[in-house]
């Protein structure tokens, strides 16, 4: 256990201004990370001139800002007795059926109830590559995505699909609904995504900079004002499918984050289907499927219903 860190008191110029609370107290004190300073900022440990403000609040580049840092407690992860399903369990590589809203390891304001607390207590030992508070993650799905998931459970398989990943030799199928019916039967979305400016919480593709990212498209059945699509993506950016779904106009359904009307089940409809990548033992080439969610598939016999099964037929 860490010892209680001495109480900070620390100036912001005038190059500060502009930044974000959050990210000028990561700048200020790297030794924590900044997940654990906007904990703290919810929790009131952090004060601007006195006064408690969000992790968001934009400095003006002349505040005084007290932090009194909480005891810190340990980063590793723990296992926890929480319902699991694997779709593939093979000598070195796991593959699970990651439920919407679940968050996949740990992060700002969560510290239990992950998939990693879940993938210890079913396995025990997972790889390390990623640090003790992300055992066994080689990539992730946001947290009211579900679908397939693949974990690796030594070192050298984590390296082996890491560098799978990178090659962009794993292949990821996404099934998506989306808002609006579009007019084109297949697409390809290759503008580069960064975070948004205005909203931290979300990316944009619309800035044209930042990170490449490849996302491909093609329409599987139309409906009255929504489209079911099937979707390819070459590379992991952040968010990067709702983002760049986004910036053509045909958000994913529900997905109020990127501007989606509100759909009839709390999550928006986004579920990875399918993962294809070769097994670091035996190098031949695994493919799991993940069949669509129950609430998903009501979703959908709700538009057959209001769209009329002879209205729009599949492309």
């Amino acid at each position: 256990m860490y010892s209680v860190a001495v109480y900070r008191t620390l100036h912001a110029g005038a190059a500060a201004a502009g930044k974000r609370l959050d990210q000028f107290l990561h700048q200020q004190l790297p030794e924590y990370s900044r997940s654990r300073l906007q904990a703290w900022i919810k929790e009131g440990r952090v004060k601007v001139d006195a006064l408690t403000q969000k992790p968001s609040y934009l400095l003006r580049g002349a505040e005084t800002i007290s932090v009194e840092p909480a005891e810190l407690p340990p980063l590793r992860a723990v296992p926890e007795q929480i319902p699991l399903e694997v779709l593939y369990a093979g000598p070195d590589v796991i593959a699970v059926n990651k439920p919407a809203g679940m968050v996949v390891h740990a992060g700002a304001g969560r510290s239990s109830g992950t998939l990693v607390n879940a993938l210890l207590h079913h396995f025990g030992s997972l790889s390390n590559v990623s640090g003790e508070e992300r055992p066994g993650i080689v990539h992730r799905l946001d947290k009211d995505t579900s679908g397939v998931l693949v974990v690796a459970r030594t070192d050298a398989a984590h390296r082996a699909l890491a560098h799978q990943f990178a090659g962009r030799t794993v292949e990821k199928l996404y099934t998506a609904l989306v808002q609006g019916e579009m007019n084109k039967n297949r697409g390809v979305v290759e503008t580069p995504i960064t975070r948004d400016p205005l909203r931290r919480t979300r990316m944009t593709a619309r800035l044209r900079r930042g990170r490449s990212a490849h996302t491909e498209y093609r329409v599987l059945r139309r409906y009255q004002g929504f489209s079911l699509i099937e979707v390819k993506i070459a590379t992991g950016r952040t968010h990067q499918i709702r983002a760049h779904l986004a910036s053509i106009g045909h958000p994913v359904a529900g997905d109020k984050l990127y501007g989606a009307r509100p759909g009839p089940v709390p999550r928006f409809f986004l579920h990875a289907a399918r993962i294809s990548f070769t097994s670091p033992s035996t190098e031949q080439r695994i493919r799991v499927e993940s069949p669509l969610p129950a609430e998903l598939e009501a979703w959908l016999a709700n538009l057959d219903k209001l769209s009329g099964d002879s209205a729009h037929g599949r492309s």
